[in-house]
């Protein structure tokens, strides 16, 4: 099952390689993550799919060091800290689950209506997300983006990997490790409110973004 979402995971990724420059709203090839561009963040959400520690190693091998003991909840205390104090009154939500912290961007206030390129107006809230990212390094990044029930089952799915990978570009162009990343697109499988209502619906359209420590 895991291989089956990797091949669809990767086929989109590179499809989506084409589509939308974050800083300008321009159909292009991307460039926001520097010469790696896309193919790095793809490398790193295929590594974590296929439940291997591709990420962790790699950021290791690179002199960043694991957290332990009672580091990790110390680290992950001031993260949520600043993220609290830097979101308050942007409209996503800060979530606390044991050692993992997951920010909800709602997709009303991140994207137009069926469109993958970020709003302008969003980059100040992912510019505050990217200086906490960047000043603490020990965490690893997972990008998950969700649909409603409308439209089509691959329409949703591709529309939500391309959203959640112009999150990560985004993040990535403004200075973070693009080895901490991975990208998951959902579509609609993972709801967290009723499809039959308008209020329901825009609550399942949203991107999210897991911190969890490197171990």
């Amino acid at each position: 099952m895991k291989k089956t979402v990797l091949a669809a995971t990767a086929a989109a990724f590179l499809v989506s390689a084409c589509t939308t420059d974050p800083y300008t709203g321009e159909q292009k090839v991307s460039n926001t993550v520097g010469g790696a561009g896309i193919g790095a963040i793809a490398g790193a959400a295929l590594g974590t799919l296929a439940g291997g520690n591709d990420r962790r190693n790699a950021l290791i091998g690179a002199g960043i060091g694991a957290l332990a003991g009672g580091a990790i909840g110390a680290t992950m205390d001031r993260n949520e800290a600043e993220l609290r104090a830097q979101l308050q009154g942007t409209g996503v939500s800060v979530t606390r689950s044991g050692n993992q912290i997951i920010l909800n961007m709602p997709s009303d206030i991140t994207f137009a209506t069926d469109q993958d390129s970020v709003k302008a107006q969003f980059y100040p809230v992912l510019n505050s997300v990217a200086l906490v990212l960047n000043k603490y390094k020990q965490t690893t990044v997972d990008v998950f983006g969700h649909t409603d029930s409308t439209g089509g089952d691959q329409h949703n799915f591709d529309l939500s990997q391309r959203r959640a990978l112009s999150v990560a570009n985004y993040l990535a162009g403004q200075g973070v490790d693009q080895r901490r990343f991975a990208v998951t697109g959902f579509g609609k499988t993972r709801p967290v409110a009723s499809n039959a209502t308008a209020e329901g619906r825009a609550q399942n359209r949203r991107v999210e973004i897991q911190l969890s420590p490197l171990t």
